[in-house]
C-alpha cells in the first residue's frame, strides 16, 4: 500500500507501530532520530511520516517545521503521548494529531484517511523528475 516512515526515539514504539502499520499492509521504514528521518526522506520515496514529538533531546515540532519547509507535499501525522503540544501552532502543520494509546484503531483510521486526502498531492517540480516535456530543448 504505503511507504511510511516511522519517527520515534524508543525501540518499543517504533516496532509496535511499525507491526500495525506492517500488518495493515503498508511498508515501514524506521529513524530514531530527526537527523536520520531527514536523511530517509531524502533518498526514500515516501507517502507519509508519523512523528513523535519528543525524539530525546531533539523536538518532534523542529523537524515538522523542517520537513514541512522541505516538503511540503509529504504528509506528516503526529503520534504522542502528550495531549498538551495540540495546542502548540507548530503542530498545526502536520495533517493529523493522535495519541499514543493501547489502542491501534485510532491510529490507523488516521493514517488511511490522511493518505486518502493526500493522495492527490504532487511533489514540487524540483523533487520529482522532469518529463520529457518539461525537460530544456538541446541546442
Amino acid at each position: 500500500m504505503a511507504r511510511i516512515l516511522l519517527v520515534d526515539d524508543e525501540p518499543n514504539i517504533r516496532f509496535l507501530y511499525s507491526t500495525y502499520l506492517a500488518d495493515s499492509g503498508h511498508e515501514v521504514i524506521q529513524a530514531q532520530s530527526g537527523r536520520e528521518a531527514l536523511q530517509m526522506i531524502q533518498r526514500e520515496p515516501l507517502d507519509l511520516v508519523v512523528l513523535d514529538i519528543k525524539l530525546g533531546p531533539e523536538s518532534g515540532l523542529a523537524l515538522l517545521q523542517e520537513i514541512a519547509y522541505r516538503y511540503p507535499s509529504l504528509p506528516v501525522i503526529i503520534l504522542t503521548a502528550y495531549a498538551s503540544f495540540q495546542d502548540d501552532y507548530t503542530s498545526w502543520l502536520a495533517e493529523s494529531y493522535v495519541l499514543k494509546t493501547g489502542d491501534p484503531n485510532e491510529f490507523l483510521q488516521t493514517v488511511d484517511q490522511t493518505l486518502q486526502q493526500t493522495s492527490h498531492r504532487v511533489a514540487p517540480p524540483s523533487l520529482r523528475p522532469a518529463t520529457a516535456r518539461e525537460q530544456p530543448a538541446m541546442r
